[in-house]
């Protein structure tokens, strides 16, 4: 039979354990299946692997010593001091957050694991910016040190008890801790890798809408459990989270596709995701203290602003359209994250904030409205932190440990095979054929597999059984046609063009 505990109420562990697992459904599978459709083909795996490896690598570093800098003991204003989180001893206490001295009914084995879901789904959507380019290599190198010098920081700064915590920064679930982070880091990121080929930026299209759409279910549906964890408890104020949550994200969405009607003249699906990826992001900051009325402004705000920010000023502004967020992080994530925590500082109420433990008077339509000063104050801090130490890691990356950043031009042409051996998708099984020229731009020859219009380099100096005449097209950023007479004999030859 369990020990009974005073301080533990099982209702309250038991939903902390469920909202943190709704968001690490986020990432695996979520931010995973959709990043693996909302790129080419070629760059299926890559996409979906480079946030796989992410939330392993983070879970890792996070028990071992990032737990700690983010919300152990206090070391510095915008840290705690390191060290592991894997005692039993430690694990089966109650959880505390020793310097701004919070304390929930459940065990710290809880406190870390939802903590560490945050974290990784951070470096999850920084990958954004990334994809299509990025050496895997720099990648993995890249994770651990953002998570120690820049995640942690600004968890510690803001959630942990640190000086942004103490001036009265409101950052509910992490619009900032987050959202502009990731979004600073990935642009900043983005800048430092150069652009992909530019075959890749000007046919750009998705694979496969529909896992588009699997994965922007599953991150909506467990942004539930993302801001309705916020509280600690199961508490009154995480239902108003939770509600606060999806109105502002229908609304978000629902504007974004009326702006794609008025400008381009159609609705866009995955413009709709991004409407929605945008109205979560906003009502991240201020999910429990605000009023569900506030909750629409807010959404007709992340539904506007950053579709203005994401289809004029990215792509009229010259620099902006230089630097390649090949998922548009910036506009999703830095300027929506903006948008939510500035007006968090207008429409938090007194009795929101009182309901979620903090003794903000409210925002301006309380009276309070320096609360809009602390709030800029805060992204502040966050954007110049990031921008700085995303460059100094990827410069360490580049020039200390002799890693380049991006992959070579030649494994660019190829994409997932050049990186893991690996391709996402085999098609039109059943006849083959001899295949000799350039394909993906390099000199192949090999043995396709195919039927009438679909085809596949499989291997190399194969023999030749097809007879016929035959057409082959490969989608590897541009299609190749293939088209000659096949002999019994395997004389003739297929050539690429």
């Amino acid at each position: 039979m369990a020990t009974s505990l005073p301080w533990l109420d099982t209702g309250d562990n038991a939903w902390q354990m469920t909202a943190a697992t709704l968001v690490g459904l986020q990432s695996v599978p979520g931010l995973m299946i959709l990043y693996a459709g909302i790129v080419k083909s070629k760059w299926a795996i890559n996409s979906a692997f480079m946030a796989f490896y992410a939330f392993a690598s983070v879970l890792i570093c996070w028990v071992i010593w990032g737990y700690k800098v983010a919300f152990g003991k206090h070391m510095l204003p915008f840290a705690g001091i390191p060290g592991p989180a894997l005692s039993m001893e430690y694990e089966l206490t109650q959880a505390l957050l020793p310097t701004s001295g919070i304390t929930a009914n459940f065990p710290m084995s809880t406190m870390v694991y939802f903590q560490f879901v945050f974290a990784a789904i951070t470096l999850v959507i920084l990958a954004g910016a990334l994809l299509g380019r990025m050496n895997f290599l720099a990648w993995v190198l890249f994770v651990p040190l953002w998570l120690t010098f820049s995640y942690c920081i600004t968890a510690y700064s803001i959630w942990g008890g640190g000086f942004l915590a103490v001036l009265g920064v409101i950052d509910y679930s992490g619009g900032y801790v987050i959202h502009v982070s990731s979004g600073t880091a990935g642009f900043v990121a983005a800048w430092w890798l150069g652009p992909r080929l530019d075959a890749d930026r000007e046919d750009n299209r998705p694979n496969n809408i529909g896992s588009v759409l699997v994965g922007a279910g599953i991150l909506w549906i467990g942004w539930n459990g993302f801001n309705g964890g916020d509280p600690y408890a199961a508490s009154a104020d995480a239902g108003v989270a939770v509600l606060n949550t999806n109105i502002c994200t229908a609304m978000s969405m629902l504007s974004w596709t009326l702006c794609d009607v008025l400008y381009y003249g159609k609705p866009s699906v995955i413009g709709a995701v991004n409407g929605m990826i945008c109205g979560l992001v906003a009502i991240t900051p201020a999910a429990g203290v605000i009023a569900g009325w506030s909750a629409i402004a807010l959404g007709f705000g992340s539904g506007t602003v950053p579709w203005a920010s994401m289809n004029i000023f990215g792509k009229k502004v010259a620099f902006m359209r230089s630097v390649d967020d090949v998922l548009g992080v910036f506009h999703t994530h830095f300027v929506a994250g903006i948008v939510g925590g500035c007006s968090t500082g207008i429409f938090a109420t007194i009795s929101g904030c009182a309901a979620f433990g903090i003794t903000n008077p409210g925002g301006a339509i309380d009276g309070n409205g320096i609360q809009v000063a602390y709030q800029i104050a805060g992204a502040c801090f966050v954007v110049g932190w990031n921008v700085v130490w995303t460059s100094l890691i990827l410069c360490f990356i580049k020039y200390v440990c002799r890693v380049p950043l991006r992959m070579s031009d030649e494994d660019l042409l190829v994409g997932d095979y050049a990186c893991h051996g690996e391709e996402a998708y085999v098609f039109g099984e059943g006849t083959s054929a001899y295949v000799k020229g350039p394909l993906r731009g390099k000199e192949i020859e090999g043995h396709c597999d195919g039927g009438g219009e679909g085809g596949i380099v499989m291997g190399k100096n194969p023999s030749v059984e097809v007879v016929g005449k035959g057409e082959w097209e490969w989608d590897y950023g541009g299609w190749g046609i293939v088209r000659d007479e096949i002999k019994h004999d395997g004389g003739g030859e297929i050539v690429a063009r």
